[in-house]
């Protein structure tokens, strides 16, 4: 009697190998949730190392220093000057630039704390920052490779460079030491910035931010859910940092 030479109990094809395959990507996907490599773990790993608590800087003066540690926060729409990457930056191994915005995160953490340095590469450690005089703001150094390298900085509008939704310039942090980097401190007065000039800025002190080289001022534009960080020529202190 002849018999059917296959059955639908029969497997055909390679399904030994692709039995040998799910087994090994299960084993590999185990051990790796086992040790935390996998790829959320590392992005919830960076994410609450971006938002450690960070320590500020308090002198006895009340005066702002170089080398201190601040926060910038604007008392209009209450919220901090803050870094912000995207998820590819984070597992990027050597960190170039990325963006800023503003957060309604007050506390003090690695995201929106930064570091006062000096413009002329100078150390100044210790010596009052004053009104007018150039600064740069370093983001402070974490566990992150090379994030203590970025610095905030600024181009000029161009037709393919500016800022999101706004015709105003782009502020990103990067890494590179150029003249985009420095940043100088005005009196949120303009009838005061003349006599204010050269004298030493005090902590909490309402004041404009201004970009040395396109002579803008720093502001954060709350016009949409998603804030926006540009730089326009604000007359005032309305809606700077």
């Amino acid at each position: 009697m002849s018999v059917g030479k296959y059955n639908p109990s029969v497997r055909v094809g390679n399904w030994n190998e692709d039995l040998c395959l799910e087994e090994e990507m299960l084993k590999d996907f185990l051990d790796k949730r086992e040790n935390g490599e996998l790829l959320a773990f590392k992005r919830k790993n960076l994410f609450l190392k971006l938002l450690q608590h960070v320590k500020l800087t308090q002198n006895d003066d009340e005066k702002v220093r170089f080398g201190d540690v601040i926060c910038l926060h604007n008392v209009f729409i209450k919220e901090n000057l803050s870094i912000s990457m995207s998820e590819s930056q984070l597992q990027d191994s050597d960190i170039v630039n990325c963006s800023v915005s503003v957060s309604p995160i007050l506390q003090p953490c690695f995201r929106n704390a930064f570091v006062v340095t000096s413009y002329d590469r100078v150390n100044k450690t210790g010596d009052l920052l004053c009104y007018g005089q150039s600064f740069v703001l370093s983001a402070l150094p974490n566990q992150l490779p090379n994030i203590e390298n970025l610095k905030l900085t600024s181009n000029p509008v161009t037709f393919m460079k500016h800022s999101k939704k706004f015709p105003y310039q782009e502020v990103s942090m990067a890494s590179t030491s150029t003249y985009l980097n420095n940043w100088q401190v005005l009196h949120h007065d303009p009838q005061m910035r003349l006599e204010t000039e050269g004298f030493p800025i005090k902590v909490n002190e309402k004041i404009v931010i201004k970009h040395c080289y396109t002579n803008r001022a720093l502001a954060a534009v709350s016009d949409y859910t998603t804030r926006a960080l540009s730089e326009h020529l604000f007359s005032d202190a309305l809606n700077t940092l």
